[in-house]
């Protein structure tokens, strides 16, 4: 760092948390930030900035404009701005409430253009390694993603969703990675990066909407909990993440189980799973399910379609979301698929 840049312990932070896990934002990469002008992505750029020298990565940013407010386009126009005072690459993809008018198709909606940018980027050639998806979740929305599924009920995937790294694609195995490295920082400790490296902050008023689950919880729930236990938003953050770890332990040994009981017709014996308690013999239809593409089952129907498969219950059948058939006799449990 030169007298003009310096060196602060967020930098340090983040640099040795990379140092530590070299795969996370292996050297060279090309990355591409997807940046909405608030705290947390603007505190990410400017760190990434800073030690771009240092990991000799490939920068490049994305901002979606929303069209959710009257001055989105007004944001995004004064963010391209900056960035292009700052000679920072910057792409705005411009959508309209119509489109991205609820929080679920707004999500859709970022990560197609995220990943349609990413492939471009690999195309181009921007860099030798292939280009990884960055956004700036933080330990805070790790907590209040907690809270959301634990009060609408989920299983261990959902109270552990909020991953380090995984797929772009959710439902792909290859193409770009998703990445979120400030997963260990809080949203106060975002709002002091930005002010300690003087980096502009453009405010959302879609954060402040009562209306949306999230935010509630962020203005309501999250104050009462930290008033009564401080630091508990970075503690739900860390339960989170050895949550997934559980639940990626739990899938590599149901694996393991799933394949001795596999029948030639790529089905399951069936009383080899009668043989086996109600939750373990669910835990493995579900996972089994998931492996063949079946949309995932709530809880409830889990359950009724682990005991139909159970001891002393006849041949039977249910039929599946998209098209697919489970019909189960005496030796096996069969599943065919739409089409």
């Amino acid at each position: 760092m030169t007298a003009s840049e310096p060196w602060l312990h967020w930098h340090d932070r983040l640099h040795r948390q990379l140092l530590q896990t070299p795969t996370l934002l292996p050297q060279g990469t090309t990355l591409l930030l997807a940046l909405s002008g608030g705290q947390d992505s603007m505190a990410l750029l400017g760190l990434l900035r800073d030690l771009q020298k240092h990991h000799y990565w490939t920068l490049r940013l994305w901002h979606g404009d929303h069209g959710w407010h009257p001055g989105s386009a007004a944001v995004a126009e004064a963010l391209a701005q900056w960035c292009d005072q700052q000679a920072l690459p910057l792409r705005v993809s411009r959508s309209t409430a119509a489109i991205t008018g609820s929080e679920a198709a707004a999500r859709t909606w970022r990560y197609s253009e995220l990943s349609r940018y990413a492939q471009q980027l690999n195309q181009a050639g921007a860099a030798g390694n292939a280009c990884t998806v960055l956004t700036a979740h933080t330990a805070s929305d790790r907590a209040e993603t907690l809270l959301m599924q634990l009060s609408r009920g989920t299983d261990l995937a959902g109270l552990g969703s909020l991953r380090q790294s995984r797929p772009l694609q959710a439902d792909a195995n290859e193409g770009p990675r998703l990445v979120r490295p400030l997963l260990d920082f809080t949203r106060d400790e975002t709002a002091s990066i930005c002010q300690d490296l003087h980096l502009p902050v453009w405010h959302d008023p879609s954060n402040s909407d009562p209306r949306i689950e999230r935010n509630r919880i962020r203005q309501e729930v999250l104050p009462v909990l930290e008033s009564l236990h401080a630091g508990c938003s970075r503690r739900m953050a860390l339960l989170s993440e050895r949550i997934s770890q559980v639940h990626d332990s739990q899938n590599a040994l149901v694996d393991l189980s799933l394949q001795s009981l596999q029948t030639p017709g790529n089905g399951l014996q069936r009383p080899a799973l009668q043989a086996l308690a109600l939750d373990p013999r669910r835990t493995l239809l579900q996972r089994w399910l998931q492996q063949q593409g079946v949309q995932p089952l709530n809880a409830r129907q889990l359950e009724e379609l682990s005991r139909a498969i159970g001891p002393q219950q006849p041949p039977g059948e249910r039929h599946l979301a998209g098209g697919h058939r489970l019909h189960w006799c005496r030796d096996w449990v069969q599943l065919d698929h739409r089409g």
